[in-house]
């Protein structure tokens, strides 16, 4: 029997490649609103982020969320992925060290 294809995306947190349906996608529409998608079906320019804190907080520290949607995210965008996010234990980042 014939494997499926698992479309994988680069967090902008971590930096890691993972399955796309257990990230967390946020997308610049045309029109130039930043908006969560949770379909992963809207049109527009989109980033993807693992659900977890300390990706989170890493990708918007370092400001890769923002370059990647090429505009400044507006607090209740932040307001929603933070909503959205589980907390890790300290010490659980898997990313590279930096």
């Amino acid at each position: 029997m014939k494997r499926r294809h698992v479309p994988t995306r680069m967090c902008v947190g971590c930096q890691e490649m993972k399955p796309k349906r257990e990230m967390l996608r946020v997308v610049r529409t045309p029109e130039g609103e930043v908006l969560l998608d949770p379909t992963g079906k809207k049109s527009g320019r989109g980033a993807y982020v693992c659900p977890h804190q300390d990706c989170l907080d890493r990708a918007v520290k370092t400001r890769r969320l923002e370059k990647a949607l090429g505009r400044e995210l507006s607090s209740e965008v932040l307001t929603l992925l933070r909503e959205r996010v589980v907390a890790r234990p300290a010490g659980a980042y898997p990313g590279p060290s930096s």
